[in-house]
């Protein structure tokens, strides 16, 4: 008799499909920029958070780092203060910065964790400013070749995440909001910075040693000549993103330059996926072909890590 033919035997092969990945991925630590699209419709946050959550159960340790442009612009509106970006960053006055650490810290942060909560009790929230984890000094923009003060705006000078090791030793899944301590001690203890969530999330995977960073969006990654083509980039090393970095639009510049020092850093790759399609990472990191962009160091071919040691 012949061997009945099941239905589900397609799932088989799709698990089994994932098995060298779960065996390169296993026990490494991997960094998720959440942001875009995804942060805002529902189904495609519990999307999101499941993929977390598998990641965790199959034995790698995901940071989940967060930023919340729409969210914080919202409720600058209800509150009545103006939302205004030069040379592509919010400028942050005091009571900005206060609007943008509730929402981040207090809102979007809670949402995230309370996502991720369903599954098991394995999310914990935190910023930049707890246990010092994230340090910033004052970050200036150049607009038409004039120096501008942006206010409560920061670039990331240092990091120390041992409170991060501890939570993923512990098991558990850290969300950290992009808001960074002031990194100057002549400052008040209570002197924050606002922090680009990129940026961010590409300094916490480099001084984490992380497997990777990934950076969801809202495109399908790099495209090779935008506007002409909407060709994406599938790989490309360090030196062929910098030397691509000063004809992207201005949206995909923090995000490439995080991804450029993240690999530079230590971090075996760096990706950047569409948040807009429902379960992007396990694409990405559980299949052969992958999504998005990926970017490598110099010393690494394109072409070595979409297929793992061991397969055809």
């Amino acid at each position: 008799m012949s061997a009945r033919k099941h239905t589900a035997l397609p799932k088989a092969r799709t698990l089994i499909e994932a098995l060298p990945w779960l065996t390169r991925h296993h026990g490494r630590t991997v960094v998720i920029k959440f942001g875009g699209n995804a942060m805002v419709d529902e189904e495609l946050q519990a999307a999101f958070a499941q993929d977390v959550v598998f990641l965790r159960h199959a034995g790698l340790r995901p940071v989940v780092v967060h930023g919340g442009g729409p969210q914080i612009s919202a409720q600058l509106e209800r509150l009545g203060l103006e939302s205004e970006f030069r040379g592509g960053l919010r400028v942050t006055t005091p009571e900005v910065m206060e609007v943008v650490r509730m929402v981040l810290a207090g809102q979007v942060q809670r949402q995230l964790v309370n996502l991720l909560n369903q599954h098991g009790p394995l999310a914990v929230g935190m910023t930049g400013e707890d246990a010092h984890t994230m340090s910033a000094v004052k970050r200036y923009t150049e607009v038409d070749g004039e120096q501008l003060d942006l206010g409560r705006v920061g670039e990331v000078d240092g990091m120390d995440v041992g409170a991060v090791r501890a939570l993923l030793d512990d098991g558990r899944i850290p969300v950290i909001s992009s808001i960074a301590r002031s990194a100057d001690e002549d400052e008040p203890g209570d002197h924050v910075y606002n922090v680009n969530a990129d940026t961010a999330a590409a300094a916490l995977a480099a001084a984490l040693g992380a497997e990777t960073l990934m950076v969801l969006t809202d495109v399908e990654g790099l495209y090779a000549d935008w506007p002409r083509s909407d060709e994406v980039v599938s790989e490309l090393t360090a030196s062929q993103l910098e030397a691509m970095l000063p004809g992207l639009a201005s949206g995909m510049v923090p995000k490439m330059e995080g991804c450029l020092h993240a690999v530079r850093n230590g971090v075996r790759t760096a990706r950047v996926l569409d948040g807009r399609v429902p379960h992007s990472i396990l694409l990405e990191i559980f299949t052969d072909e992958g999504i998005g962009t990926m970017v490598l160091p110099d010393h690494q071919a394109p072409g070595e890590t979409r297929i793992p040691e061991g397969t055809a």
